[in-house]
């Protein structure tokens, strides 16, 4: 396991030519989530950082990446120009995100200087591992309470119930290979890479990743994960079970889910393994508004984390996807590292792991997951 602080152009040129054998990263959306710097620099979309990517992973070596469901396309061009091949796109849905939309009738009201009358309150669910108004799994059911509020203008009546974007509820990776040397069959034999582990990645047929007539114990202490067992290890082929595997993940909610690996959101338990000790910091400081930002749902719950990180990855999703694109054995580089999810995937799944991040910050963060990871696995 190396974990590097530096930027990642830099820290890839000084590796050697055809030396990783998969890359699983999260880079950043270019939204500028949360008014984060980080976040709107284009690095996603520079041929530079792709080319340095086609360089140091072997022939017919698989590249992951996430992406937003706005800015995914000009990320897939940048990766194509770089010489990569689209093979495909997965979707990993959830039904826990939370709206960023304007509300015009409200804005309508301000602009006009009108007091808005309030109503009544809404009181909604939520639970500390993340899912909005669901069953809890891994933290205890809150309520939270906002006033609500009539228009006050004409104009304002006319426009309510009307805003600007809608709920996400999807981000998508692309799946890209690095050209072939001759046929699959050649490059497998001469490199280890060129194809997916299709047995290794099959889907359980009662659901998720599950195992018929075993009992559901949470995998690796990751309780946010459903259908995910404690005996069953990804990247093993299990005989005679399992479904082929899609190009579709979700988090197991309203909808119908035995056809589909799923996988919910990070859990607070998941995102703090091995931090303790850490200074805890809200993840929305920083922004240019100094993280108030007036009536953003966002701020709701901008609540101190051990783990700050805006847009940390579920453990069990990274676990299944380096076992989908990774021969055993071989090494993983994450060039957009952030807080280690990839690495701690890596570390339960026996790979390893290259990990780059330019914030020092986020590499000590992700350093002590994986030290967790690496401690929980032996014990």
């Amino acid at each position: 396991m190396r974990l590097i602080n530096a930027d990642c152009i830099e820290a890839m040129k000084a590796m050697p030519d055809n030396s990783v054998d998969s890359i699983v990263t999260d880079p950043p959306y270019e939204l500028g989530f949360m008014g984060k710097s980080w976040d709107a620099s284009g690095i996603a979309f520079n041929v530079d950082v792709w080319r340095e990517a086609l360089r140091v992973i072997k022939p017919g070596g698989h590249l992951l990446a996430f992406s937003g469901s706005r800015t995914y396309h000009r990320m897939a061009v940048a990766i194509e120009d770089a010489g990569f091949e689209i093979r495909d796109q997965i979707m990993w849905v959830y039904g826990s995100g939370f709206p960023k939309s304007h509300n015009i009738s409200k804005g309508i009201d301000k602009a006009a200087g009108a007091e808005r009358e309030v109503v009544g309150q809404t009181t909604k669910a939520r639970s500390t591992s993340g899912k909005s108004a669901l069953p809890t799994v891994g933290g205890e059911t809150v309520y939270e309470t906002w006033d609500e509020a009539a228009p006050a203008t004409a104009a304002a009546k006319q426009w309510n119930g009307w805003g600007t974007a809608l709920k996400p509820a999807h981000e998508p990776m692309v799946l890209a290979r690095k050209p072939l040397e001759g046929t699959v069959a050649n490059n497998v034999l001469t490199y280890g890479t060129g194809g997916l582990n299709i047995d290794g990645s099959r889907v359980g047929s009662e659901g998720g990743t599950s195992l018929e007539g075993v009992e559901p114990t949470p995998r690796s202490g990751n309780e946010n994960v459903y259908g995910v067992y404690e005996n069953m290890s990804f990247g093993k082929p299990v005989e005679g079970l399992g479904r082929f595997p899609a190009n579709f993940i979700h988090d197991g909610l309203e909808t119908e889910w035995a056809k589909f690996f799923y996988c919910a959101k990070a859990s607070k338990r998941d995102r703090n393994e091995g931090l303790d000790g850490f200074e805890a910091k809200r993840d929305h400081d920083g922004r240019a508004d100094g993280g108030v930002g007036g009536d953003n749902p966002r701020n709701r719950t901008n609540n101190a984390k051990v783990n700050h990180h805006p847009t940390v990855k579920p453990v069990t999703l990274m676990q299944y996807l380096v076992c989908l694109v990774t021969p055993p054995n071989g090494i993983v580089l994450d060039p957009f590292m952030g807080s280690g999810s990839t690495g701690k995937a890596c570390a339960y799944e026996g790979f390893d792991f290259i990990g780059i991040d330019q914030s020092a910050e986020y590499v000590a963060i992700a350093q002590a997951r994986i030290d967790f990871a690496l401690e929980d696995k032996s014990e």
